[in-house]
Protein backbone atom coordinates (compact mmCIF):
# COMPACT_ATOMS: atom_id res chain seq x y z
CA UNK A 1 0.00 0.00 0.00
CA UNK A 2 1.24 3.41 -0.96
CA UNK A 3 0.90 6.33 2.11
CA UNK A 4 1.19 9.89 1.69
CA UNK A 5 1.63 13.24 3.25
CA UNK A 6 -0.41 15.47 0.57
CA UNK A 7 -2.74 16.69 3.00
CA UNK A 8 -0.24 17.71 5.35
CA UNK A 9 2.10 19.60 3.18
CA UNK A 10 -1.17 21.10 1.54
CA UNK A 11 -1.37 22.09 5.21
CA UNK A 12 2.04 23.58 5.50
CA UNK A 13 0.85 26.13 2.47
CA UNK A 14 -2.61 26.82 3.14
CA UNK A 15 -3.18 25.08 -0.64
CA UNK A 16 -6.60 24.05 -1.44
CA UNK A 17 -7.35 20.35 -3.13
CA UNK A 18 -8.48 22.45 -5.76
CA UNK A 19 -5.36 24.30 -6.43
CA UNK A 20 -3.36 21.66 -5.93
CA UNK A 21 -5.11 19.47 -8.87
CA UNK A 22 -4.92 22.69 -11.04
CA UNK A 23 -1.27 22.61 -10.47
CA UNK A 24 -0.69 18.92 -11.65
CA UNK A 25 -3.52 18.96 -14.59
CA UNK A 26 -5.92 16.64 -12.57
CA UNK A 27 -9.50 16.79 -10.93
CA UNK A 28 -10.02 17.93 -7.08
CA UNK A 29 -11.93 14.05 -6.86
CA UNK A 30 -8.25 12.60 -7.73
CA UNK A 31 -6.43 14.67 -5.21
CA UNK A 32 -9.10 13.68 -2.16
CA UNK A 33 -8.85 10.07 -3.33
CA UNK A 34 -5.27 10.35 -3.39
CA UNK A 35 -4.92 11.79 0.34
CA UNK A 36 -8.20 8.82 1.62
CA UNK A 37 -5.78 6.11 -0.29
CA UNK A 38 -8.47 5.05 -2.41
CA UNK A 39 -6.15 5.85 -5.51
CA UNK A 40 -2.52 5.27 -6.06
CA UNK A 41 -0.72 8.32 -8.02
CA UNK A 42 1.42 7.43 -11.55
CA UNK A 43 4.83 7.97 -11.05
CA UNK A 44 4.65 11.18 -13.42
CA UNK A 45 1.90 12.11 -10.85
CA UNK A 46 3.85 11.87 -8.10
CA UNK A 47 6.57 13.57 -9.27
CA UNK A 48 4.82 16.28 -10.30
CA UNK A 49 2.52 16.56 -6.84
CA UNK A 50 6.27 16.55 -5.42
CA UNK A 51 7.62 18.90 -7.29
CA UNK A 52 4.64 21.55 -6.43
CA UNK A 53 5.70 21.07 -3.19
CA UNK A 54 9.57 21.71 -3.29
CA UNK A 55 10.46 17.90 -2.19
CA UNK A 56 11.65 14.54 -3.36
CA UNK A 57 9.14 12.17 -4.26
CA UNK A 58 9.96 9.96 -1.14
CA UNK A 59 9.15 12.44 1.05
CA UNK A 60 5.44 12.93 -0.12
CA UNK A 61 4.59 8.55 -0.55
CA UNK A 62 6.08 6.00 1.16
CA UNK A 63 5.12 2.26 0.37
CA UNK A 64 4.17 0.36 3.37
Amino acid sequence: MIKNRIREYRARLGMKQEELAALVGVRRETIGNLENGKYNPSLALAWHIAAVFGVKIEDVFTVE
